[in-house]
């Protein structure tokens, strides 16, 4: 369990993070999101030990980072963005490496991770040798190797292609059964994918933690309604579609019909606008192609929340 009470940091006359508390039980995946600069990674740091609190204290089941560091350290393992692996050795070699560094027998763990991590393909070629996958895989297991209680993973599929991300997100879905796992990613669609709860921190503030579910019905508009329109000029469609009453905001998007206009209209409250904009639609010669209903993103919820703090 990871508990935060009222932790925040200072950089000289700069506090990049601000009277931050939270707690986070075994057996839970979440994401920790920000906007650059929000002080996300300098919450990670710290629950790492990698940085000290100015104010505050962290507790890892129990223990006072601070004060008992070495066993606090013990029960975590940290995969940054780019992990610094021994690129001129080979994996086995590394991992058995490490495994020693930790006092953990390698006749022992390393197979068990060889397995866990789907590395058997590569665990005789040289690090400087994988692709981004298989290097991301090997930090994941050198992250893993002193079979940590806590899993910090820092953009932990940033750069692999889609069949590479879905490997590396059913494994950490595998880890999260029995450890907390804290994730920090831009990748928004894969904290709804992998995670329970998120916790958003904007101008070294929280500013929301919350199951992802509960997060989508609190912030941000309640529906949208998707549009792709025909003989349509997307200047005039932006600035046409905010006339309907209950419209709140029109964003253009792509769309996969030749010379159409996509259009997300965002809703005031949860009226039902939909007989609204196909009369619109109507009227101005439009052709509909698609009308669908979208629920509110988690996309959406983060662009609310950050905005307004930046605004503040």
């Amino acid at each position: 369990m990871i508990e935060l009470s009222h932790v925040s940091r200072n950089f000289g006359t700069f506090r990049a993070v601000n009277d931050v508390s939270f707690s986070i039980p075994t057996g839970q995946i979440v994401g920790l999101l920000g906007p650059n600069g929000a002080g996300k990674t300098t919450t990670m740091r710290m629950i790492t030990g990698f940085l000290s609190p100015s104010d505050g204290k962290i507790l890892i089941d129990g223990t006072d980072i601070s004060e008992s560091p070495v066993e606090a350290k013990k029960k975590i393992g940290y995969m940054p963005e780019s992990a610094p692996l021994y690129s001129d050795m080979i994996v086995e070699d590394y991992l058995r490496y490490i495994a020693d560094m930790h006092g953990e027998n390698p006749d022992e763990k390393v197979p068990a991770l060889c397995a866990e991590c789907g590395l058997k393909e590569v665990m005789n070629k040289n690090i400087s040798d994988l692709s981004r996958g298989n290097r991301q895989r090997v930090a994941l297991a050198h992250s893993l190797i002193h079979d940590p209680e806590i899993l910090i993973l820092d953009e932990p599929t940033s750069g692999l292609d889609p069949n590479q991300v879905e490997d590396v997100r059913n494994i950490i879905r595998e880890i999260g059964k029995t450890r907390t796992v804290i994730i920090s990613t831009h990748i928004l669609s894969e904290v709804e994918t992998l995670c329970s709860r998120a916790i958003i921190i904007a101008g070294g503030k929280l500013v929301a933690d919350s199951p992802i579910d509960e997060l989508r019905a609190r912030f941000g508009n309640e529906m949208s309604v998707k549009l792709v329109l025909g003989n349509a000029d997307s200047s005039a469609v932006e600035e046409d579609l905010k006339k309907v009453s209950g419209v709140a905001e029109v964003k253009l998007t792509e769309s996969d019909v030749p010379g159409s206009v996509g259009a997300v209209v965002s809703v005031k409250g949860s009226d039902e606008i939909r007989p609204e904009l196909f009369k619109a639609v109507v009227e101005k010669g439009w052709t509909l192609y698609e009308m669908s209903v979208q629920k509110n993103s988690l996309e959406d919820v983060f662009h609310t929340l950050t905005a307004a703090k930046v605004e503040a």
